[in-house]
């Protein structure tokens, strides 16, 4: 007798997220017992000495999970090529940068060989559903779509700068996305995240403020490369578009796209580490962590509604992009008024 979606989901998830916090634990000793801590310094936010690299026991969970749903003929092989090999060696090299600075140079070559061949292994990328139009890129689309998954890797490592937030930003992407996939015909990659979620939130319970471990490289690359390829994976199978993975993780994508531009045009070094993202700049306003994170929580929600809409409606799809994108500039020039004015009172009490 086959067991049913939901009752494997709820098994899968249950599990996940059981493992993952036992893990977790395992490897705040590991990094305790090597001396492998964030140290604070001029630019963090953190003002303890923490351990890193906790994010492997997500990292872990997940492609076993994905092995798993892949020998039992539940997901694609080519799904499970795209997201095994290369998510491995993502979290490979950042639990090796976490050990010890890698060089830029052979960060940014791993993640691309990692990201052309998850592209190939889906069997390239040549269009793009904006609700109304398909936009065609011919095989444009394929080296955009590499250079797609780079950004979302690195962008995600650039947000995971304050206690929980870049852990809470996967369960809630995870969980989304699992209901829009259920809900139009994937279960394949619905169970997928349903295991991240859960994963990230075994994981969450030691990260949430104040942070007892960080998830470190290991796991911030990792869960970006693994959100952009299930993103082009559900793209050409036509159950979410890559617009509506976007609207879910726009706090990220906003927050570091504006942050770079804004970098690029006052002529600083765009590869060091600095305090200029908008959840930086709430902290240094005086919200807390856990505050910064809550709030983070909340506009996901919203953006959560906002992607419901557009699947439900696809001709919205656009729309629907751009009311997310309002309701984080709102947000974001808040946060400059706060900066500003020397306002640490939260949003919420205006």
């Amino acid at each position: 007798m086959e067991m049913s979606l939901p009752v494997l989901a709820i098994i899968l998830s249950g599990s996940a997220l059981a493992l993952a916090a036992s893990l977790t634990g395992l490897v705040r000793r590991y990094s305790l017992s090597r001396s492998l801590l964030d140290i604070p310094n001029d630019r963090s936010l953190h003002e303890v000495p923490t351990p890193r690299g906790g994010g492997l026991s997500f990292v872990v969970v997940f492609l076993a999970a994905l092995a798993g749903l892949a020998l039992a003929g539940i997901i694609p092989g080519r799904l499970a090529l795209a997201l095994g090999p290369g998510g491995a060696l993502v979290a490979l090299t950042g639990w090796l940068d976490d050990h010890g600075h890698l060089a830029v140079r052979l960060r940014l070559a791993v993640q691309f060989l990692a990201a052309a061949a998850a592209v190939a292994a889906l069997g390239g990328f040549d269009s793009l559903e904006l609700g109304w139009y398909t936009a065609s890129f011919g095989a444009a689309g394929s080296v955009l779509a590499a250079v797609g998954i780079v950004w979302m890797l690195n962008l995600y490592n650039f947000m995971d700068g304050i206690d929980g937030i870049a852990a809470l930003e996967a369960v809630t992407t995870a969980m989304f996305a699992g209901v829009f996939l259920c809900w139009k015909g994937a279960p394949g990659l619905a169970l997928l995240c349903a295991v991240l979620a859960a994963a990230a939130a075994g994981f969450l319970a030691w990260n949430w403020p104040p942070a007892k471990i960080f998830m470190g490289d290991v796991g911030s690359g990792f869960l970006g490369y693994v959100f952009a390829v299930m993103a082009l994976a559900s793209e050409k199978a036509g159950a979410l578009p890559v617009l509506a993975w976007v609207l879910l993780l726009g706090v990220f994508v906003l927050d570091t796209t504006v942050t770079l531009f804004l970098r690029i045009r006052r002529g600083e070094t765009i590869w060091q580490a600095h305090r200029s993202h908008y959840f930086q700049r709430a902290v240094r306003a005086g919200l807390s962590h856990r505050a910064v994170t809550v709030w983070t929580g909340v506009l996901n929600g919203c953006l959560g509604a906002l992607a419901a809409l557009a699947v439900a409606r696809p001709a919205l799809l656009l729309p629907a992009v751009a009311a997310g994108v309002l309701l984080l500039a709102a947000a974001g020039t808040r946060v400059v008024r706060m900066e500003k004015n020397g306002d640490h009172e939260a949003p919420a009490a205006k």
